[in-house]
């Protein structure tokens, strides 16, 4: 059973590589991401507050800038899939449900601002540090939403398993994307910008 499960979790790890990260660019924002994820998690444990803020305000925007801005989005010859065939079987957020996402995180600060006490559930915030706190949390509230619906989602249209791979592959991908990306930024520096190793990876399957 275990066996079966990391089997699963590698194939979600894989797809998700060899269909959404064949920029350069991408993998590099991705590797940004991935550093400030972890160091996110290490503050976790004493500020959540502030690893809320630095969660969304670069290991996010960074991470989904690489997909909405350089991802090609035309036929993938190496995968040989439409960019609408990819959207449709993917497992976790695609491009549509991430732009539902992250419209939720931007718009959330404005609520904030013109109901300061977030439907009674805050105190009033009286000075900018203190709404910066507050859209911390509310933001941090939104990730773990954003994570737990989706995953509860997956156990209905596909099965519990397939719900429990994704939300770890999720949790876990700042420490594979730091390991699979790392060497990204000196290839973009030398004027890669497609990684030619899917291509390879496609010829040898």
């Amino acid at each position: 059973m275990l066996n079966n499960f990391r089997e699963a979790l590698h194939t979600q790890r894989w797809d998700d590589h060899r269909f959404y990260h064949h920029s350069r660019i991408n993998q590099s924002l991705h590797f940004v991401s991935a550093s400030s994820f972890l160091v996110g998690y290490v503050m976790m444990f004493f500020d959540p507050v502030a690893a809320a803020l630095l969660g969304w305000c670069v290991s996010m925007t960074t991470r989904q800038a690489g997909h909405f801005f350089f991802e090609p989005k035309g036929y993938d010859h190496i995968n040989q899939a439409t960019h609408e065939h990819k959207e449709e079987i993917k497992v976790g957020y695609n491009l549509q449900r991430k732009i539902v996402l992250m419209t939720i995180w931007a718009l959330s600060p404005l609520v904030l601002y013109l109901d300061p006490t977030m439907f009674g559930l805050f105190k009033p915030w009286v000075s900018s540090a203190d709404f910066m706190r507050q859209v911390a949390k509310i933001w941090l509230a939104v990730g773990v939403g954003g994570l737990l619906f989706r995953t509860i989602h997956l156990f209905f249209i596909r099965d519990v398993e397939t719900g429990l791979v994704w939300m770890t592959k999720i949790l876990t991908d700042p420490f594979s994307d730091f390991k699979l990306y790392h060497k990204a930024p000196l290839a973009l520096l030398r004027g890669e910008l497609i990684d030619p190793g899917l291509e390879k990876h496609a010829k040898h399957a």
